[in-house]
C-alpha cells in the first residue's frame, strides 16, 4: 500500500514513545493521522505537529472507542492503516515472600488489568477498524487495509514479573494469524512487532545510567532501539503488499535473560 494522502491512519498510544514515532512518520510519507491516547496534552501537540487530529480514547472502553473511530472518521476519513501501540505493564511474582516472611500472590485484579489494556484492548481497535475497512473499495493491489500490532520480545523471553506482561503480548502474538485469515479475503493484512528494549520515555524515566546499562545488555547495536527504528518497520508492513500473517522481532538479537 503507498502511503500517500489518499490514506488515513489511526495509531492508538499515538501520544509518546513507540506511536508517537509511528504518527509523525505516517504524517511524513503524507498520511492523515488521527492519534487515540489518554494524555490529553502530550496528544494534542503532537496532533498539532502532524497536521492530525487527537482523539482521546481509552482502549479498555467500549464506548470510548467507538467514540474515538467516529471523531478520527469525521476529522481524516475512514481509515485504511490501523497501528496500535497502546499499552502498558507492571511487576508482580505469582507468588512470593515478602522480607518479613509474609507470604503474597500476584494480584488477580492487576494481572486482569493489564490482559484488559494489551490484549483486549488491542483486539477491541482491531475489530472496530477492520470493520470500517470493509467499507472501502479495495486499492489497485486488491487491499482495503493495513493492521499492525505491538507485541513485545515478553511474549517470548518473559522475565521474573512479568506473568501478566507476557500472557498479554503472547495473546497478541497469538491472534495475529487468525485475525490475518479472517480479513483475508477482504483484502485487510495484519502485521505484529515485537520490540526489544526502546529508548522510550519509559525508559528514560529512569536516567542515563539505567538506559547505558540497559543498552549494553543487547547483543548488537549495544544500544537501545530508537522509536523511529519501530516506525520504520511499521511503515514497511504497511507498504509490502507481501506482509502478512507476521510477528516480528525488533531487538539487536538480545535474548532476554530470568531477571
Amino acid at each position: 500500500m503507498e502511503i500517500n494522502g489518499t490514506i488515513s491512519a489511526v495509531v492508538t498510544g499515538g501520544a509518546s514513545g513507540l506511536g508517537e514515532a509511528t504518527a509523525r512518520a505516517l504524517a511524513k510519507a503524507g498520511a492523515r493521522v488521527a492519534i487515540f491516547d489518554m494524555n490529553a496534552d502530550k496528544g494534542e501537540k503532537v496532533a498539532r505537529e502532524i497536521g492530525g487530529v487527537y482523539c482521546n480514547v481509552n482502549v479498555t472502553s467500549e464506548e470510548s472507542v467507538i467514540e474515538g473511530f467516529k471523531r478520527a472518521r469525521a476529522a481524516v476519513g475512514q481509515e485504511r492503516v490501523l497501528v496500535n501501540c497502546a499499552g502498558t505493564g507492571n511487576a508482580f511474582k505469582t507468588a512470593s515472600r515478602s522480607k518479613d516472611g509474609t507470604l503474597k500472590h500476584f494480584p488477580v485484579d492487576q494481572f486482569d488489568r493489564i490482559i484488559q489494556i494489551n490484549l483486549v484492548g488491542t483486539f477491541r481497535c482491531i475489530a472496530h477498524s477492520a470493520e470500517g475497512m470493509l467499507t472501502l473499495d479495495p486499492l489497485s493491489t486488491g487491499e482495503r487495509g493495513a493492521i499492525v500490532n505491538t507485541a513485545s520480545v515478553a511474549a517470548e523471553d518473559g522475565q521474573i514479573g512479568q506473568a501478566a506482561y507476557s500472557a498479554s503480548k503472547g495473546g497478541v502474538v497469538g491472534m495475529t494469524l487468525p485475525i490475518a485469515r479472517d480479513l483475508a479475503q477482504e483484502g485487510i493484512r495484519v502485521n505484529t512487532i515485537l520490540p526489544g528494549l526502546f529508548n522510550t520515555p519509559l525508559m528514560q524515566a529512569g536516567g542515563p545510567e539505567f538506559v547505558q546499562k540497559l543498552g549494553a545488555q543487547v547483543l548488537f547495536p549495544s544500544r537501545l532501539g530508537n522509536p523511529e527504528e519501530y516506525a520504520g518497520l511499521a511503515l514497511e508492513m504497511i507498504r509490502n503488499a507481501y506482509f502478512n500473517g507476521e510477528d516480528v522481532r525488533l531487538d539487536g538479537a538480545i535474548r532476554m535473560a530470568p531477571r
